[in-house]
């Protein structure tokens, strides 16, 4: 009985695995313009020194970056414009 309790538990996560990715978060739209010019309006910020992260969370992307006197920055940004929200 426990196996095949285990072999059933088995083939149902096998098979929601496929259904548990569609789960995630879409991709930017086809529009969108170049993550590179995104960061490149970063870079120009004042005080720029590194970005640490870019996230893209729902519809937009999340930009994390140091100033040079260490301030931590996040800002986000709409991938079709290229403008912070």
């Amino acid at each position: 009985m426990s196996r095949l309790l285990l072999s059933t538990s088995v083939a149902v996560f096998l098979a929601a695995g496929p259904a548990l990715a569609a789960d995630e978060a879409p991709l930017p739209p086809q529009n969108a313009k170049k993550l590179s010019e995104i960061l490149a309006k970063v870079e120009q910020r004042d005080g720029f020194r590194y970005v640490k992260e870019v996230d893209w969370d729902k519809d937009a992307y999340v930009v994390t970056y140091y100033t040079s006197d260490k301030a931590k920055v996040e800002i986000t940004y709409d991938p079709v414009t290229a403008e912070p929200k």
